[in-house]
């Protein structure tokens, strides 16, 4: 009788300290007031991997900083600056970090499109919004989370990829191509209108 008694008083212990840990685990996006918060990558099966659980910092705009360990003020607006010699904007910004940093999904969505676009955006992956207005574009992964997949839906602080130097971007400068693109009904994870992820994310006034 004795022994029974250890054994349900050990399970009910190792119950509720486990209870206690999903609790934290899944506690991310409570406010949008800039707080950090717990990622929830243990309920996707990748804590045994690189992409162990990592803070997550939630911008005043609900958006989190999509580079784990970047603040806001570490963003540099590039939005504006010339790509391709001169031919074309960068329409996006660089958020420069060391190669396999983790990076996580800025905001609730579906996963449209993994991609690599080679001699560009390297492993890359389009997330729509839940409300389908917004397309997220992270680009020159290292790699992609463990099991990430297409059509997959994935939440705010969830795990995308590993910053890297994939496509058109240089060794010397590892860092994560992230985009904004307003979308029209019906239109593709390769359309729609950017807009500057600078200020959404700083909470700064974007350079003209």
């Amino acid at each position: 009788m004795g022994r029974r008694f250890n054994f349900i008083s050990t399970a009910i212990v190792v119950a509720i300290l486990f209870g206690a840990f999903g609790i934290f685990a899944y506690n991310i996006g409570a406010a949008d007031n800039g707080e950090v918060t717990s990622s929830p990558v243990a309920r996707l099966g990748f804590a045994k991997t690189r992409f162990a659980p990592v803070t997550v910092t939630v911008t005043p705009s609900g958006l989190a900083i999509p580079v784990a360990g970047v603040k806001a003020s570490d963003l540099v607006d590039t939005f504006t600056a010339a790509r391709g010699g001169g031919t074309r904007r960068h329409d996006a910004i660089d958020i420069m970090a060391p190669s396999g940093t983790p990076i996580v999904n800025v905001a609730p969505g579906t996963v449209e499109k993994l991609y690599n676009s080679v001699g560009r955006g390297g492993i890359s992956a389009y997330v729509r919004s839940t409300d389908g207005r917004w397309i997220y574009y992270y680009a020159h992964l290292q790699e992609y989370a463990p099991g990430l997949i297409e059509g997959q839906t994935v939440a705010r602080g969830d795990p995308i990829g590993l910053v890297g130097f994939t496509g058109a971007a240089s060794p010397d400068g590892p860092h994560l191509h992230f985009a904004i693109n307003a979308m029209n009904p019906n239109e593709k994870w390769w359309q729609g209108t950017p807009i500057n992820p600078y200020p959404v994310l700083a909470g700064k006034q974007a350079n003209r």
